[in-house]
């Protein structure tokens, strides 16, 4: 289950480089989604943390109930590296029992190992071809009272990161004329419930929440933004293809627009997302 992203090659190298970076922009959504996961994750069995990246919600979790038994899952080679080397300096890298990461792919890997108990993931969904499929994989490896909470970005219009960047640029994105895969994809809540019920899951009310996403920080919080944004992201993708002189004035104005949301030693840009929660169809919830 695969997308069109480079996950395997290029865009999984720049987000294992970068990823304290995206940790630090994410870490005001994983508190509360964190949160969520303890809420339903049971003392022990097992969890599969798909999309897992650099590992963080997979040690999270680990921490919270150090007797389940989790699974990291990402197609990136180098996030599955950075994300051992994490385990191993947190105490964790030598209990292969309970928390492990593996490069494959997450519904291949579900139907090999489980039945599973908990799935989660922190913004790893948004990039299935086909959602119902995968949907349905995860729940053909799922025990009956099988939980599942995972995140995905909101609108792209409720997202700074994404928002600044068309204006920077002088870009709209079209509007795509059926489902494509992207950050993006699962903004329509309606539409993720009835994927998720087609597939076997009975979701509960998503939960829409606004964080600080924050892409600067230090003693020039705009130039560790300019950094950040410069690598990864719609911003990312312009600069890469521009000029060298259209390159130069989008960098610029990158700075100018950064600069109205700094706040001391930050820049912080508003994000909104969503957090769902649902049940194998049958199981408790």
């Amino acid at each position: 289950m695969t997308s069109g992203l480079d996950w395997r090659g290029r865009v999984g190298d720049i987000w294992a480089a970068e990823w304290r970076r995206t940790d630090r922009s994410l870490a005001d959504l994983s508190r509360h989604l964190n949160a969520a996961i303890a809420a339903v994750a049971p003392e022990q069995g097992l969890a599969l943390d798909i999309g897992s990246g650099a590992g963080a919600t997979s040690l999270a979790l680990h921490a919270a109930r150090p007797g389940l038994c989790v699974t990291g899952v990402d197609l990136s080679p180098d996030l599955v590296t950075v994300a051992q080397g994490r385990a191993a300096d947190e105490g964790g890298g030598a209990d292969e029992v309970h928390l492990r990461f593996r490069c494959d792919d997450a519904i291949r890997l579900a139907a090999r190992e489980g039945p599973f108990d908990l799935f989660v993931s922190r913004h790893g969904v948004m990039f299935f071809p086909d959602p119902v499929a995968a949907f349905r994989g995860l729940r053909q490896a799922a025990t009956d009272d099988a939980a599942f909470v995972f995140s995905c970005f909101d609108e792209r219009g409720h997202n700074g990161f994404a928002t600044l960047a068309d204006a920077v640029i002088g870009h709209t994105p079209p509007t795509p004329a059926g489902y494509e895969p992207g950050p993006f994809a699962f903004a329509d809540s309606h539409r993720v419930a009835d994927w998720l019920e087609q597939a076997g899951w009975a979701p509960g009310a998503a939960a829409r929440l606004s964080f600080e996403y924050v892409v600067g920080a230090g003693e020039d919080p705009v130039a560790d933004a300019i950094a950040f944004l410069s690598r990864i992201g719609p911003a990312a993708r312009a600069i890469s293809a521009a000029t060298p002189d259209e390159r130069d004035r989008i960098v610029k104005a990158l700075g100018r627009a950064l600069s109205d949301y700094r706040v001391e030693d930050r820049v912080v840009l508003p994000a909104s997302a969503w957090i769902w929660r649902a049940h194998a169809r049958g199981g408790a919830g």
